[in-house]
């Protein structure tokens, strides 16, 4: 089953792990190092990160290793971009009413 990407970054635990991943390639039992939890429900969160393709498995000798699919991450940012225009527009209009109305407080002086 392909789990949706936005499913997966739901979750806190996962996007710790996302960011742990995205330095560089990690075995399940070095991620769980990380965190208060059991290495079973760490390797829960993997599955459901691999089976939304946001992380890949590599086998190295007897580990596996963990490691972030950069480009799978465009497909969140594609979805944050349509919004980013608006925070920008908004983000401008506050910028010109503050300078605006420091414009009129010296002009009060």
């Amino acid at each position: 089953m392909r789990r949706d990407i936005f499913q997966a970054i739901a979750d806190p635990t996962r996007r710790a792990i996302i960011a742990l991943i995205a330095l560089q390639a990690m075995t399940p039992n070095a991620i769980a190092e990380q965190f208060d939890t059991t290495r079973q429900a760490v390797s829960k969160h993997l599955r459901i990160l691999t089976e939304c393709e946001l992380v890949t498995q590599k086998q190295q000798g007897r580990e596996i290793y963990y490691q972030l699919q950069v480009n799978k991450m465009k497909e969140i940012d594609k979805w944050l971009n349509q919004f980013r225009k608006i925070w920008e527009d908004r983000f401008d209009n506050l910028d010109k009413y503050l300078a605006k109305i420091q414009a009129n407080a010296k002009n009060k002086k």
